[in-house]
């Protein structure tokens, strides 16, 4: 162990210790040159049995990879040094307290809250599972997970992440903290994905019981016989976390982040609510036609009289606050469930403002969701609708901190480009909803999938090129605003992927040929509404970063070859 006031790499001053682990010791250190604190984190190169080796090589490399990482719940690695007996990783020091800690001192937490922090928790998961390779956290634990003042959580301990092996049948060493660690940790196969939702789904068994599982007398109990007060909801997405058959789990975190987004939708009561709701509308509609033969004329007044209201909500002016705009929308979506005007209305309020919010996603879907099942797929109107909502997700949404992952922007815009692709035959954008579910398609089997590990290839890439290329060559006749989105879709794409289409030798100058093509369409397009003029300013301002980015990028691929 690093004695306090020791200075390691010449700069590094050891202040005090900070939090120890199984192979680990995170110590509080100073940063002499730039007078910054930072978190210093000493790993041992062997473990507490002459078993537990370290593969040095591996470990560095895959702190190599880490450092390289970019997510808001991931602390930066800004330095490595390989000493004889210990590594030294240099990190954000993150002011806070760990879970583990506000269990000790306030017990159990509300099933509430603990969703909220599994859904950032969740997301970086997803994040880290997008890799390419994807990276296994392997160490979900309380401990593990700091809560910032603010309410935002992040992930403080990478010391046995890992890169998966696609073909390799288990890990070759055994790693994890017994009772959150999943069969597999043990060594009986490799851990993937599937092992790091275990390990969060005992982590959130802990965080709601307040029962800690490393007790080797430990048994596993469904969280509602620790607590009958919990949910039905969260019981049943914990219970499935934790399955020790790696198939009866999640298979992703997408899986797992809708039901803790909709964990009402799982229970016993939910299913009983739409059994009633059927029959109400059955004993509504015999009443309606009782209603009907005896009053046709109150009838038809009453529907007069909806009208008008509902023409009178969706015209607020454009001078009324976002929060009026959407109260009044609600309003009359009320009335007519299944008009999309105002649902459409509603996505072009957020889409001016520019954003698309988790909480605002939540609140639109609630409508949309309480009557999809009354809306016919193939109608013109509903499949215009399905294509805002995609554009909607994957350009503006985020998370309540405002970040945001291009790849779960894609993951949430899929379903409503599936379905119009699928089901919808004819309507205005068809072209380019067809062209966003090619581009999501793509990513769902080649980036999003942690468990497939499907490798793109050149030829995947140069496929998906020509789906944009006709696209672009055909949607000349779109709205400004709808052409200004695809292109800042595409430059996100490109973004994004820059390192594996470099890495399977996709041709640079073919790529920036596309990008100047865009940036010459976006930069001459005339817009008039406020909302294209922003986006096509964050187009044509980034464009030269963008490109410089995408060079150096491809010189760094190239170097290391």
């Amino acid at each position: 162990m690093a004695k306090i006031g020791t200075v390691l790499a010449g700069k590094y001053e050891i202040l005090k210790q900070i939090g120890k682990g199984g192979i680990s010791v995170v110590y509080l250190a100073m940063d002499k040159n730039i007078n910054k604190q930072w978190a210093v984190k000493e790993v041992r190169k062997q473990g507490e049995s002459k078993n537990d080796m370290i593969p040095v090589n591996s470990l560095l490399a895959e702190f190599d990879l880490i450092k390289r990482l970019d997510h808001p719940a991931l602390p930066r690695i800004v330095d490595i040094m390989d000493e004889r007996d210990v590594i030294y990783v240099v990190m954000d020091y993150i002011e806070g307290e760990s879970l583990d800690k506000i269990l000790l001192g306030y017990g159990p937490q509300p099933e509430e809250i603990v969703i909220e922090w599994a859904k950032q928790i969740c997301d970086v998961l997803d994040y880290l599972h997008s890799q390419k390779p994807p990276i296994i956290y392997r160490d979900m634990k309380p401990a593990n997970v700091m809560l910032k003042p603010e309410g935002n959580v992040k992930i403080i301990d990478f010391g046995i992440a890992r890169e998966y092996k696609e073909m390799k049948l288990a890990d070759t060493t055994v790693l994890g903290t017994p009772g959150y660690a999943s069969p597999e940790h043990r060594g009986a196969r490799q851990t993937d994905a599937r092992s790091d939702i275990f390990t969060l789904g005992m982590t959130m068994h802990h965080l709601v019981t307040g029962v800690d599982p490393r007790p080797a007398d430990y048994m596993y109990a469904s969280v509602r016989q620790w607590n009958p007060d919990l949910s039905e909801g969260i019981e049943r997405i914990i219970d499935k976390c934790t399955a020790l058959n790696h198939d009866d789990r999640y298979q992703n975190c997408m899986e797992l982040m809708y039901d803790l987004e909709h964990p009402d939708e799982l229970t016993n009561s939910r299913k009983r609510e739409k059994i009633r709701k059927l029959r109400a509308f059955q004993v509504s509609t015999a009443v309606s036609v009782l209603l009907l033969l005896s009053g046709f004329g109150c009838k038809a007044g009453a529907s007069y009289i909806n009208q008008n209201t509902y023409e009178e909500l969706i015209s607020i002016t454009t001078a009324s606050s976002l929060e009026d705009k959407i109260d009044n929308y609600k309003k009359a979506i009320n009335i007519y469930p299944v008009d999309t005007t105002a649902y459409t209305y509603m996505l072009e309020a957020y889409e001016t403002e520019g954003r698309f919010s988790k909480a605002e996603n939540d609140e639109f879907l609630a409508l949309y969701n309480a009557h999809k099942e009354d809306f016919n797929m193939a109608d013109a109107q509903v499949a215009e609708l399905n294509y805002r909502i995609g554009l909607s997700y994957f350009n503006y949404y985020t998370n309540e901190d405002g970040s945001y992952s291009f790849a779960n922007r894609v993951q949430k815009a899929y379903p409503f480009f599936e379905t119009n692709f699928r089901q919808a035959q004819d309507f205005e954008n068809k072209i380019l909803s067809d062209c966003y579910y090619q581009i999501c398609s793509f990513y769902k089997k080649y980036i999003l999938s942690s468990v497939t590990l499907n490798e793109a290839s050149r030829d995947d890439y140069l496929q998906l090129f020509d789906n944009l290329e006709t696209t672009l060559e055909t949607i000349s006749g779109a709205g400004a605003h709808d052409q200004l989105a695809f292109y800042n879709g595409i430059f996100m794409l490109l973004n994004h992927q820059t390192e594996s289409m470099a890495s399977v030798e996709v041709e640079k100058d073919m790529v920036l040929s596309l990008m100047d093509r865009i940036y010459e369409k976006a930069k001459n397009l005339s817009v008039q509404k406020e909302q294209s003029k922003a986006l096509q300013k964050e187009i044509v301002d980034n464009y030269e970063d963008k490109r410089a980015d995408f060079e150096i990028t491809y010189a760094n691929i190239e170097e290391r070859r």
